[in-house]
């Protein structure tokens, strides 16, 4: 059973790991790059992990770099960075980004 948070109605991004490598394997191709946004939310919150992941914690990055990082994905850099910061991956202000949620490999 899915639980949503109450404050936010959103699926918890601990949850939508629940079936990770599936959902990767079903969006990205052979080189890492986004086949299609998922629509539905949970997969959609798995995809922007495995994104995010490329952004070092504590380090700030002004949107040029992180269109260069997100370039690696999709083509599309601006749908990716305006899921990114919707969905809390990344927070902005003033064309500088920085992570702000997601997991982080050890």
């Amino acid at each position: 059973m899915l639980r949503v948070d109450p404050g936010t109605g959103r699926l918890s991004l601990q949850q939508a790991l629940a079936d990770r490598e599936r959902v990767l394997r079903a969006f990205l191709d052979a080189d890492g790059r986004l086949v299609s946004m998922p629509a539905k939310h949970r997969k959609r919150l798995v995809v922007l992990d495995h994104v995010a992941r490329v952004f070092e914690p504590g380090v700030r990055y002004p949107e040029t770099e992180v269109n260069a990082l997100v370039r690696a994905f999709h083509d599309d850099v601006a749908m990716l960075r305006r899921y990114l910061v919707d969905e809390g991956f990344l927070e902005r202000d003033h064309g500088v980004y920085w992570r702000s949620g997601g997991t982080v490999v050890l």
